[in-house]
């Protein structure tokens, strides 16, 4: 009877040995499975992350080189500007000129007119004038 009873036991203890076995490898099983699940869920959002950066990175170097073109064209905008009102003010000083100019003729045309008269006159009175 008592040898009934150890082997009994023994097998009773070799049983539970067995399903504790079971249980360790499925404990091990399922936290292998959460880990790696975990670590599938945590790398989409560490993709999602890189890829958002990549895109960041990739705008902001657009940015800056579209910042760098709006840079030039303003800089040629300015020269443009600055030109143009440089010749802006040739013309005014090309129109002066040329109101002084006209002035002047204008004088000089008063001036020859009156000279025309004058002698007009003194050849039609006075009788004695030049033959020309």
């Amino acid at each position: 009877m008592l040898s009934s009873m150890v082997k009994e036991h023994q097998g009773r203890q070799q049983s539970r040995k067995e399903e504790q076995e079971r249980r360790r490898k499925e404990a091990i099983l399922a936290s292998s499975n959460l880990t790696h699940a975990l670590v599938d869920h945590l790398n989409v959002g560490v993709a999602q992350a890189y890829l958002n950066q990549k895109r960041l990175d990739s705008e902001a170097s657009q940015l800056e080189q579209n910042a760098t073109n709006f840079q030039r064209q303003t800089s040629q905008w300015l020269s443009l500007i600055s030109s143009f009102t440089d010749s802006m003010k040739e013309v005014g000083h090309v129109q002066n000129w040329a109101t002084t100019i006209e002035s002047d003729m204008q004088t000089i045309a008063t001036a020859l007119e009156y000279a025309y008269k004058v002698e007009q006159q003194g050849s039609s009175g006075g009788g004695g004038g030049s033959a020309a």
